[in-house]
């Protein structure tokens, strides 16, 4: 079939580029189209870097093609960004934490997805690569990093830096961690408001010898709220990792926490979802695949959202009795978990690389009162 320019033209009048406001034609994104046969080639050009939004607008032109020109249609969609000049008035430079390369902000949208077991587990498949790794627990309400690397009793002690009191972290693991529950009664709940809680999270982030770190994990509490905002707006996060479940009420939590990092005044890149639970294997039975909570939800999710898809965790109970014991299950080499974990950890440090060779720095954000959130430029980190 010899496809037609102005029926291709006709079906992206119907799709829109986030933040433009009008179709992608009449915004002037749409450069050139080229037709060979079958085959189409759209040029397209963006005012922004951001890669979630390159991404969401190459899979709605190849949508919009199959739908409305041909189904079969072999589509090729090259963007080019020509981002505008920002006014330089009023800006606040953010604060880069020295020695850390990058920030990854692991979040969910809803409670019990498990975010805080991957969290550990890729900090020490980081480790296991080599990697130098920190992991903040920022989940100021139910903190379970102590726990989950068997160092609940530690106590963080005061070094001298550079003239400067700091906090260092405890060290298990290879990995560098610090919770407020170092600093908390273990039976008893952290009643804070939102500036205490954000207060003792800049202490810790901060006020902390890191040293050198190829990556710091911050473990962040679920939902989307005020400590988020907070986390955002102290320091600059590379990217965020969305942890969900496969059934439709945490899917649809796992959207808004997306959609949180997206947000036009926030724009963090949104590295990937990672699905956990994503089916029951029982150890007598390794072949076995039981989908309790259905089948490849976070996997459609990203797919559909635009967003890369990370890897999936299945539910075997070694997971949960190594994280209780506090010895994530990715340390043991061979086992069908470790191997999860193993690839979701390459595949996010691919699109960490592939976020870094691609966008500029993240900005950190400054938090308005009646406006919400305004971005500002920040130092690369």
């Amino acid at each position: 079939m010899k496809l037609n320019k102005d029926d291709i033209k006709k079906a992206l009048e119907t799709i829109t580029v986030a933040g433009e406001g009008q179709n992608i034609v009449e915004s002037g994104a749409l450069q050139n189209i080229v037709t060979f046969g079958d085959e189409v080639v759209v040029d397209l050009k963006l005012s922004t870097p951001a890669l979630h939004i390159k991404k969401r607008a190459e899979v709605d032109v190849m949508k919009a093609i199959h739908k409305h020109v041909y189904a079969k249609a072999k589509v090729e969609v090259k963007i080019s960004v020509e981002a505008k000049e920002k006014k330089a008035t009023n800006e606040i430079k953010g604060k880069p934490i020295p020695g850390i390369q990058n920030i990854i902000a692991v979040a969910s949208g809803k409670g019990g997805v498990g975010k805080s077991t991957v969290t550990a587990n890729l900090a020490v498949t980081l480790t296991k690569m080599g990697f130098k790794v920190g992991l903040l627990d920022a989940d100021i309400y139910g903190p379970s990093g102590p726990i989950m690397f068997d160092v609940a009793n530690e106590k963080p002690l005061s070094v001298t830096k550079n003239g400067k009191s700091k906090m260092k972290p405890i060290e298990n693991y290879g990995v560098k961690i610090l919770s407020i529950g170092f600093f908390t009664k273990p039976d008893e709940a952290v009643i804070w408001r939102g500036p205490m809680a954000a207060k003792a999270l800049n202490q810790m982030i901060f006020d902390s010898d890191w040293g050198e770190l190829d990556f710091l994990l911050v473990d962040l509490p679920p939902g989307t709220g005020d400590i988020h905002l907070s986390i955002m707006q102290s320091m600059p996060i590379t990217g965020a990792l969305i942890v969900s479940t496969p059934q439709n009420v945490a899917l649809a939590d796992a959207k808004k926490a997306v959609s949180m990092f997206q947000q036009e005044s926030i724009n963090v890149p949104v590295l990937g979802i990672c699905e956990n639970m994503a089916y029951f294997t029982p150890e007598e039975l390794p072949d076995n695949k039981y989908y309790i909570f259905g089948e490849k939800g976070a996997r459609y999710l990203a797919e559909d959202i635009g967003v890369p898809f990370l890897g999936e965790i299945p539910l075997v109970q070694s997971l949960r009795e190594s994280g209780d014991i506090g010895r994530p299950a990715a340390l043991q080499d061979g086992t069908p978990l470790s191997e999860s974990f193993k690839e979701l950890t390459k595949n996010t440090v691919q699109e960490v690389v592939n976020r870094n060779k691609n966008l500029p720095p993240t900005d950190a954000i400054k938090i308005t009162t009646m406006a919400g959130c305004s971005a500002i430029k920040n130092k690369k980190i």
